[in-house]
């Protein structure tokens, strides 16, 4: 599946917990529906070739937004251990701040 990135697009990060500040090396992705499969924290987790994922987490989850502005290589890198297409798994070099958009 290609995946494109847009510069000025919306980052996400999903997590079943309750913060205002994302930590270093944690995973965001402008893929929406993925940062909320994740929020659920899945032991497996996957997709199919038209982007319809699934996964086995119970978890409670929160989705964020990534509330300031986001640069790839200079403040987030393309996650080098993802078994997922390129441009679906990016880790942040440093902490960002967060807005919490919906709890799932």
């Amino acid at each position: 599946m290609k995946i494109v990135i847009q510069p000025d697009g919306v980052w996400y990060h999903g997590s079943n917990m309750i913060f205002s500040e994302l930590r270093t090396n944690s995973t965001i992705t402008q893929w929406k529906e993925l940062a909320e499969a994740f929020s659920h924290k899945p032991s497996c987790l996957g997709y199919d070739d038209n982007g319809v994922i699934f996964h086995n987490g119970t978890e409670k989850g929160y989705l964020y937004v990534i509330d300031e502005p986001v640069v790839v290589e200079s403040d987030v890198y393309q996650h080098p251990r993802t078994t997922m297409d390129e441009n679906a798994e990016f880790l942040t070099k440093r902490p960002l701040k967060v807005k919490l958009i919906c709890e799932l």
